[in-house]
Order: C-alpha cells, then structure tokens, then sequence
C-alpha cells in the first residue's frame, strides 16, 4: 500500500471567530440602567482586545453580521490557544454577554503550506529565498485588513470515491492550487483574505477569511472560483457569514438599529493601514506565488498613530531632495503629495521592510509609490501619494521603520494639498471652481523650469525611448552583483521562474562585462514602476548585491539603460563600435561610467550601462550628432529596436 507524504505546514497564530445572537426580547425587556451597564462594559471589552491589552501579538475585530445566522462575528487572531481561550471566557464576564447566545464559532490557526514552496519540509527556516520567507512569515501573522465587509466559511476538501483530493499526487495537487491561485491574484487589491487551518480543531479542515470594500466583490471572486477544477471538483464548503466592520464605541448605534459604521469607524478609505494578504485561493493556504501586494508584520497591536511624521518643506526643496535619490515625479502625474524619509538601515535590509509595507499601500487608489533609494552612501524611503491627507497617515508607518529618522514632505503636483491652506486641489475640484490646479499645488522642477524641457518629451524629439520601446509601458530596473555572474544566473532563473506567473513580467537575465572584471548586473524589465519596485525585494536577496543602478554611484542623475538585440553576424562590429563611441564619451561633461554588458543566456543580447551627474549632460549626448550617426549605424545591425529607458 502507497504511503502519500502529506505537504510540509508552518503554523502561525490562532483565530477564533466568534459568533453572537443577541437577545432581542431580553435587551428590549431590560431596564436603561441594564442597558448601559451592558454597553459599557461591551464597548470596554471590544476596544481593550482590539488594542491588544491582553496579548502582544495577535488581532480583533467585530463586525455586524447580516442575516439570521448571527448578529455579531467576534474575530481574534493570538499566538496561543490560551489567549483565545481567554479572551472568549472575559466576553462571557460582561454585562453584554448576557444578552446574547453563540449562534456559532470556529477554531483554527494561521497556516501556510508546501503548496506554496517545495522547501517547506520542517518549516519556514527551511526555505532558503528569503523573500519567499518573508511572504510565508506574513501569511501566518496577518494583520486584520482594515476594510468595511467580511465574509467567512469554513470548507473541505472532497474524499469521494470518484474526487478525492487526498489520492491525488502532490504533483497534481501543486498545481491546481497554482491555477486557484491565479484567479485570487486577479482580485488583488479588492479582496484580502486570511486562511487558517483547522484539521483536528473543528469540524472542517480550513476557514477562509475574505475582506472587501466592495462586497460583491467577494460574490465574483468566489462565483468564479466555483468554475475552477479545484473547486467544482474537491471543496465542499459550510455555512457562510457576511458581516460590516464597525468600531466598539458604535455598539449602542448597533443595537438602537442605527447606521454603523457611525462616522466614528476607525477606518478610511484614504488612510493606508497594513494589509492582509491579497486573495489567492481559497483552500490549502491559497496560492504559492508571492504577490505585489504581499503584507507586512509592522504591528497589528491596535491601530498605530497616525499623525505626520514628517516635516513640512517647500515644493522645491522637496522635488531637488528626490533628484538626489533618482525619483523622477514626472512619472507619476497622479502624485499630490511626497514624502521623503532618510535611514540609518542598509538600503537591502530596509528594503525588505519597506516591501510588506508597500503591498499594503497598494490596497489604496490614493497610493503612487513607495520605494527605497540610495545614492551616495544615502539611503530614503520615498512614498507618493494623492493627498496630503493619505501621506499624512502613511507618514505614521513609515517612521517606525528600523533605522528611519528623519522625513520630510511637500505637495508636489496639482492633486496635492495647498501647503496653507491644507485643502485637496485634486482634479474634480478644478474641474468644479475652474481654478488652476497648478497655482497652488505645482511642484517646482528641480532641474528645469521650462516645460519642453520635460525628459520624456526631449526623448522623443530625439527618437530615443524612455519608458514606452516599442509602445509598450515597462520599467527597467538594475542591480549590481559582485558575486560570480554563472552563481547569480542560477539564483536568478528560480526568481524568474517566478516572475513568469505575473502578466506584468517583460524579462530578467544577469548580464556580465564585455571585457571580464568588474561587477555584474541583474536586469529586471516590468510593464510598470510599482511592479519594479515589489520584484526589487527579491531581488535584493540575491547573492553579492551591492546597489541599485544609480544608488550608490556619485550620480545626481541616475542611469540610461540601452537595451540592444543584435544581429549575430554583426555582434563583434557591434563590440568594436562600442569601443568607439566610449572614446567619445570620455570626452563629454558629466560623463561619469558607461559599460557594455552581454547576457549571459544570449550573447546576442547587450546591455550598456551609462553614468551622467545631470540631465543636461545626457541629454548633450542624444543631442550629439556622433549618437545619431550611430543610431543609423545600427539600424543595420541590430536584430530588434532598441530600448532606451531611465532606470534611477
């Protein structure tokens, strides 16, 4: 008889959801003293294990249920089954307990599961790619997603004769969880989800947890779940609750039937706060590939304090100290407002923090950007946002970053806030009043003030791309490795293999110099910044890394990667010609570096990577009569057009 190995688990916190009735005729029938005492002491219960007074870890929420299943579902993530145990005895001491009945409840833990990673045999600790770790670490300590709808159930996977998931090779099994999960994916931003596992807990094997704004975004997350193999064929589900966040202090609006969340909620929408993870399966711990929206552990102990953190600067002030770091904000025309946080923390550590963080971010329409930086021994957190009003909330977490010190923030474009008066010049308002957005809010350029200098516009006039080769819409991303280009290449083609899931992945490839010595690059091409920017937290782990393109180069203003495919019987011209246009190079102001680079999986593929200290001075080159003439030169040799884009 064949022995199945079942996959490896790693458990993380335990949850309880805890679902009341309330006893209507009892609180009808009850005197107003009773009825205060009982809210009071409702109230003070709620609020205590939301703000975690009773744990140092962990989560709650209460949500008001809608339906006759339940009235109340009492939600609460904590390290031990003896802290659940807890917090649902102290309920059952209140006043308010006594006006109410379990309609229901479930136990279960946090879980993640080899379907996710092979490695996972023993533990987390087994997995050597640490992104990898660090998005297990906050699958199983979530924090509870700060949105307005809830829906929970509990489900199984299928042992009949004709389905039974449990038979099935694991082979089999990965990837059906891997096709549930790209539907999951395809959600993200709208619905979160926290799954935990319940075998030998309760009566089902798993409880999903899904959160929304929207709820009927649930509805076709699930709706079209149901058509997927993984489910029409192998889950079975137990009831289902659908429920609205509201705050402790609203319970007396709750039980007069008044609205709630009362105005009072804790929440908002154009306040980011730290996510759960973005729905990706609804079985087995969901899906196995790490997300761009992947949370982060920054406390889930009560809501953080959200007052700025930052120092108010001038436009100007703002938009040089972000030329310094090779933040361009051109490219994010929607940006109102800026924040910039300067670190003490080794850009690669901190960028793993700041990548959680950034997931997160990602759930709020009002979020640009959010990244880290170097340059010049320097490293900052830069995170662009809508509204002065968001910023100011996301100014809170930022702070509390390892080795974050000081911040400072501006308006920066005509979405932002006046600096006075505080107000939104956002765009429904201009089109409303018929003001000029860009009288208060415009953020005054750095490096030019005449708009046709604008980089992208110059670039076209000259024929050479930036940001749209080909009409496409990529970010180009570098870093430098002092590892064995052949060592990096083998670590590379595992996170590449994963890049490959996400329909915004162009290409990623280490490329080594020309002419041997020196360091070797990783090349990684997105169909957008914010893509980029979460695949750079991988990227960081990989072996030998140094710095970002332009990060820790004496350059004020950044990198031009020039992409080119050649065609093979061309490629040594090619090299020659390189070693002619670099005796040119040395020649002009503000050169700084410029390196011919190969791909290691394709000789045929050049990479040059070139260093100027400003705009003007790159700009002179692609002005140059000497680039034209070898713009025409290549159009002879090269196998495909070439791409030339900005990377710092």
């Amino acid at each position: 008889m064949e022995q199945r190995k079942p996959p490896g688990t790693e458990e993380g916190w335990y949850a309880l959801h805890d679902l009341r009735r309330i006893d209507w005729d009892g609180w009808r029938d009850a005197t107003e003293r009773e009825r205060d005492r009982a809210t009071e002491e409702g109230i003070e219960h709620l609020r205590s294990h939301i703000d975690l007074e009773d744990a140092e870890e962990g989560g709650s929420a209460v949500f008001s249920v809608v339906g006759h299943k339940a009235d109340l579902l009492i939600l609460h993530l904590r390290p031990t089954l003896g802290a659940l145990d807890r917090a649902e005895r102290r309920f059952e001491s209140t006043a308010f307990a006594a006006f109410t009945e379990r309609a229901s409840s479930y136990v279960s833990v946090t879980e993640v599961s080899g379907y996710m990673h092979e490695e996972l045999v023993e533990g987390i600790e087994d997995i050597e790619d640490a992104g990898m770790r660090n998005y297990m670490q906050q699958r199983i300590y979530p924090t509870i997603p700060d949105a307005e709808h809830v829906c929970f159930y509990p489900m199984d996977k299928r042992r009949d004769p004709e389905y039974n998931w449990y038979d099935l090779p694991f082979e089999e099994r990965a990837e059906y969880m891997a096709t549930h999960g790209e539907i999951g994916r395809e959600y993200a931003g709208k619905v979160s989800q926290i799954i935990t596992g319940s075998v030998g807990f309760d009566d089902y094997e798993w409880g999903v947890t899904l959160f929304a704004d929207d709820p009927t975004e649930i509805k076709h997350l699930l709706y079209e779940m149901r058509f997927d193999p993984s489910s029409s064929r192998f889950a079975e589900f137990g009831p289902f609750y659908m429920g609205r966040r509201f705050p402790p202090e609203d319970l007396p609006a709750l039980l007069a039937g008044e609205t709630v969340p009362s105005g009072g909620a804790e929440r908002s929408d154009a306040n980011p706060t730290p996510d759960s993870d973005p729905a990706g399966g609804d079985t087995e711990s969901g899906d196995g590939h790490p997300s761009a929206e992947n949370e982060n552990d920054s406390g889930s102990s009560g809501r953080p304090d959200t007052s700025p953190e930052h120092e108010v600067v001038d436009a100007e002030t703002f938009a040089e100290r972000l030329s310094r770091v090779g933040v361009d904000i051109d490219e994010h025309a929607d940006a109102g407002y800026g924040l910039l946080f300067a670190a003490e923390t080794d850009a690669g550590k901190l960028a793993e923090d700041v990548e959680g963080l950034r997931g997160n971010f990602d759930h709020y329409d009002t979020h640009a950007l959010t990244a880290v930086r170097a340059n010049a021994g320097d490293t900052a957190v830069v995170s662009l946002w809508e509204n002065e009003r968001a910023a100011n909330t996301a100014s809170g977490f930022l702070s509390d970053l390892e080795g974050v010190e000081s911040g400072i923030g501006a308006p920066i474009g005509a979405g932002g806030a006046d600096a006075e008066t505080g107000t939104d010049a956002d765009a429904e308002t201009d089109a409303e009043t018929g003001t000029d957005a860009d009288a208060n809010g415009r953020r005054a350029d750095a490096q030019s003030t005449d708009a046709n200098d604008d980089i992208r516009e110059e670039l076209d006039d000259n024929d050479v791309y930036a940001g749209q080769p080909h009409g496409e819409d990529v970010y180009a991303m570098v870093l430098y490795s002092e590892a064995d280009p052949e060592t990096l290449r083998v670590e590379l083609d595992s996170l590449a293999g994963r890049f490959e899931h996400y329909d915004t992945h162009v290409k990623s490839a280490v490329y080594a110099n020309e002419h041997g010595g020196g360091r070797a690059a990783v090349v990684s091409i997105w169909e957008t910044k914010e893509a980029a920017d979460t695949a750079s937290g991988f990227l960081t782990e990989l072996p030998g890394i140094v710095g970002r393109a332009g990060a820790d180069e004496e350059s004020g203003f950044g990198t031009m990667g020039m992409f080119y495919t050649v065609k093979p019987d061309y490629r040594e011209a090619f090299v020659e010609t390189f070693g002619d246009v670099t005796d040119m190079l040395a020649e002009m102001d503000g050169h700084l570096e410029t390196d011919l680079m190969t791909n290691l999986g394709d000789e045929n593929d050049m990479f040059i990577s070139s260093q100027w200290e400003r705009r003007e001075d790159a700009m002179a080159f692609f002005r140059s009569d000497a680039f034209r003439e070898t713009v025409q030169w290549g159009r002879d040799v090269l196998a495909d057009q070439p791409r030339h884009v900005f990377l710092a």
